[in-house]
């Protein structure tokens, strides 16, 4: 019992965690054209930039298991992290997150990886997503589609913040839009 109610403690550190480091950042305020004060995420409409996570992570699976000690939570089996803009599925996901804060530091995902955010969807074998960097790395042959046009190549690297791409060995494939 006291196990279970540790895990569950610490599912919810997690999931705290993640929604005051990717919601409320703690970074000044501007002020737009027309007087009225934004945060540093948001756009001219007052919504996140594109890259930015945004709103709480819901993260579901068959099992999750904690390790305190190494202050990683593991997620195995039909893995779905969702937010308010996007959906990262995996088999697999592992959590690291600082001992004091609880924030998370890194994620790793694992076997059929697969993010959804609008348009755009990634598929890969594995995913690393580095927090304080803001970038989600994909490997093993990693594609991206969106609107038609497919990306693929051996390494991908998405800057979240800047809404930024690198991909290495490179092929893509445009959709020839007809009349337009």
């Amino acid at each position: 019992m006291l196990k279970r109610l540790s895990t569950v403690s610490l599912f919810v550190i997690i999931l705290l965690s993640i929604v005051f480091t990717s919601v409320s950042a703690e970074q000044p305020k501007v002020e737009d054209k027309t007087g009225q004060t934004k945060g540093p995420a948001e756009n001219k409409t007052g919504e996140a930039r594109s890259g930015e996570i945004k709103g709480p992570i819901v993260i579901t699976s068959e099992t999750l298991s904690a390790d305190n000690k190494a202050h990683t939570a593991l997620f195995e089996g039909s893995v779905v992290a969702k937010t308010e803009n996007m959906t990262l599925y995996s088999d697999r996901m592992l959590v690291y997150y600082a001992e004091q804060t609880g924030n998370v530091t890194k994620i790793e995902a694992e076997g059929k990886v697969r993010l959804v955010k609008k348009d755009l969807v990634v598929t890969s074998k594995e995913a690393t997503y580095f927090a304080d960097e803001e970038k989600a790395i994909f490997t093993g042959e990693p594609r991206a589609v969106e609107k038609g046009n497919v990306i693929t190549g051996t390494k991908m690297t998405h800057m979240l913040k800047d809404d930024r791409s690198f991909v290495e060995n490179s092929r893509v494939l445009l959709e020839n839009k007809k009349g337009k």
